[in-house]
């Protein structure tokens, strides 16, 4: 079940790892959209709006050790790759040890600041209860998220995408079966969806945590493992710090951006929460090859395959961008009924901010998919600050003409979608310069 990537022809190989890992965040999703659908079709515009925005400073809270856990999975490939098992493991203990501590300590902190935290995102009165409702049950699953993604980064490290597949398909129709149990026999609400999103992440996070200490005894790290060393912490930092600082950043601008899409009201509120489900399940296949090109290429950097990686490189860049092409086309032409998946078609207000939403952003992706092979690639050969000047440049440029465009009124809200893709293609105009005159090492 684990794949040596160092070895076999480049395309399929990376097809085949990248497919589970495809598979895998598409389930993740249906968390949060399975709540969006039920809730935005039996509670209501106000509930769904609570829920969409929700997400959206969920996923930045995530992010943060999310890209710790990332960060580490790229030092556990290059030493994979590179067969030194002993700081493999001494890197599993000082990894887990800090993310672990750091997750605690933010658990903590977003149940102090919650009310601070809601009023920075200006939630209308309207929706503010039902949002600190959700949020107070939804935090509680931050310590279930973080044991999901730390020892799914570490199996993927080692070549094993298709059991974190497997443990998140059976907590994601866990939590359909929960959600329609909760919110529709039980009448719980958005307390009910938060709820059975909670345990079904527990589910996960707990499964798969057991099954790899117990399957994989080769890289459980023993006494002599379990200690501080200076020389492991330094090389964890390196790569997980910035992973982490890029990951946060983006999802702060997105934060920063849900903020000014609050300020226009309940309807583009609900219109952005569905919509961006919608985008999210569009550019997620891309952004999880982004990640299996990643340890592709951390494999290959460990194991000294230079001419191997400049291959993986064009192979990468042109099923991204085909696949990318592919699904812009899908959304545009579909963009309206896609909304009506998640909005009663009543709400016409919502269903045309949506779908309008759609067809700007959703027209080029290949911009996003792009982004993620560079995020991928500068993760993977030791240059993770890299990956941090992109996603300031995306993310700055993003909420910069986001605010501006948006306060010009033949724009409107239509300057906060356009924001986006102009985002994207200036970070990778960038990235592949970069590429091109530092003449890197690693291809």
């Amino acid at each position: 079940m684990n794949q040596d990537l160092t070895r076999g022809p480049i395309v399929r190989t990376l097809l085949l790892f990248a497919l589970p890992m495809i598979l895998g965040n598409l389930l993740q999703q249906l968390y949060n959209v399975a709540d969006t659908l039920i809730v935005g079709r039996f509670l209501g515009a106000d509930a769904l709006a609570a829920v969409g925005s929700s997400y959206t400073l969920m996923t930045f809270l995530t992010s943060i050790f999310l890209g710790l856990c990332m960060g580490s999975g790229a030092v556990f490939s290059i030493r994979y790759g590179a067969g030194d098992t002993e700081r493999l493991k001494s890197g599993i203990f000082v990894s887990f040890v800090l993310i672990a501590g750091l997750t605690l300590l933010l658990s903590c902190a977003v149940f102090l600041l919650i009310d601070p935290i809601m009023g920075f995102l200006k939630v209308p009165d309207a929706v503010y209860p039902l949002m600190r409702s959700y949020l107070w049950i939804i935090f509680t699953g931050l310590l279930a998220t973080f044991l999901y993604n730390y020892f799914s980064s570490l199996l993927r490290a080692l070549g094993n995408s298709v059991v974190p597949l497997l443990f998140l398909a059976v907590s994601a129709v866990l939590n359909i079966i929960l959600d329609l149990v909760f919110v529709l026999a039980f009448r719980l609400g958005v307390e009910g969806a938060a709820a059975a999103t909670v345990i079904s992440q527990y589910v996960s996070g707990i499964g798969i945590c057991g099954y790899t200490l117990l399957r994989f005894p080769h890289v459980r790290p023993q006494r002599r493992h379990c200690r501080l060393s200076r020389e492991v912490v330094n090389e964890i930092a390196q790569f997980s710090v910035l992973t982490c600082l890029q990951q946060s950043v983006m999802n702060f601008g997105i934060l920063m951006v849900q903020g000014l899409v609050n300020s226009f009201g309940t309807a583009v509120m609900a219109a952005f929460a569905a919509a961006v489900k919608i985008d999210s399940f569009a550019y997620m296949p891309v952004q999880d090859f982004g990640n299996a090109f990643s340890t592709f290429v951390a494999q290959n950097y460990g194991a000294g395959k230079r001419d191997r990686i400049r291959e993986g490189i064009r192979a990468a860049a042109c099923s991204a961008i085909g696949f990318s092409l592919f699904v812009s086309a899908l959304v545009v032409t579909f963009a309206r009924p896609l909304m009506m998946i998640f909005v009663d078609p009543a709400e016409t207000e919502i269903l045309s901010i949506g779908a309008g939403y759609l067809r700007v952003e959703g027209a080029f992706y290949c911009g996003i998919g792009c982004l993620f092979l560079l995020y991928g690639f500068y993760r993977a050969v030791r240059k993770p600050g890299m990956s941090v000047v992109l996603t300031v440049i995306s993310l700055g440029t993003r909420v910069a003409l986001a605010y501006a465009l948006s306060s010009v009124p033949a724009f409107g809200v239509y300057g906060i979608w356009w924001s986006v893709p102009i985002g994207w293609f200036l970070a990778d105009a960038v990235g592949i310069l970069c590429c091109r005159f530092r003449k890197h090492s690693a291809y």
